[in-house]
């Protein structure tokens, strides 16, 4: 079955260039020029993926991000006119999955969203299925439903969140560089920058941590990158 795609973008010679290749590489293809519209499609149409124009009138690409970070929610790819570095790691710290800073090649933005949803497919598919509840102290993690509770209370993550905890707490103890943590979240072929998974380890310590300067769940080893502290097993249930 095809992938739906949803294009919010209000320059209608892009909207209409992006649609027709993806139409032309067999996607079904939905449109919106504001951020209001774009919810209210998406809503209706439960799009695979969002390329998402960061500039928009009225509500910003930013904000229709967040709000698309619901449980089942789209990958989104972010459109955006500007180049610093900074706007880039913004985007993706509130859920985009990837970016095109404009001008880009109709071509490149379409083997982008073929590689956000083949990577999508294959998130998590290396964890062993006896690992599908991760406790530590009032940290749970389950895995299955992609749910996480802190002393009895959900905690609300985005999805690149959630698999980036979980890859952490699969295998406490073990030392993850930067690079290895893009690779197994963002895929091989993401073009990111590095600074967004110390923005996202920043976003998860504020969420779990009682005090996220002093973390001591999600340590930082220094010149290397991140690790989940300790473990001990109990039958198939495995405690952190």
């Amino acid at each position: 079955m095809a992938a739906t795609i949803l294009v919010i973008e209000d320059e209608e010679p892009i909207l209409n260039l992006v649609v027709a290749y993806l139409k032309a590489d067999g996607f079904v293809v939905h449109t919106a020029h504001d951020g209001e519209t774009a919810l209210a499609v998406a809503q209706a149409t439960c799009p695979d993926l969002v390329v998402l124009d960061l500039l928009l009138p009225g509500m910003d690409g930013l904000e229709i991000c967040r709000r698309l970070q619901y449980d089942g929610g789209p990958y989104v790819l972010m459109l955006t006119a500007r180049a610093e570095e900074v706007d880039k790691v913004v985007g993706l710290a509130v859920g985009a999955d990837d970016y095109l800073t404009k001008p880009f090649s109709p071509r490149e933005l379409v083997a982008r969203v073929k590689a956000i949803l083949r990577r999508s497919r294959n998130v998590g598919t290396s964890q062993s299925p006896d690992l599908s509840l991760l406790t530590f102290r009032d940290l749970r993690i389950d895995v299955a439903r992609r749910e996480v509770q802190r002393r009895g209370t959900a905690v609300t993550l985005t999805a690149r969140e959630f698999d980036l905890l979980h890859t952490l707490a699969a295998t406490p103890g073990r030392v993850f560089t930067r690079e290895q943590l893009l690779e197994r979240i963002w895929g091989h072929d993401f073009d990111g920058v590095d600074r967004v998974v110390d923005v996202h380890i920043s976003l998860l310590r504020r969420k779990l941590e009682d005090d996220p300067a002093e973390p001591t769940l999600i340590q930082t080893v220094r010149g290397v990158g991140y690790k989940f502290a300790g473990q001990q097993r109990y039958g198939g249930e495995q405690k952190l």
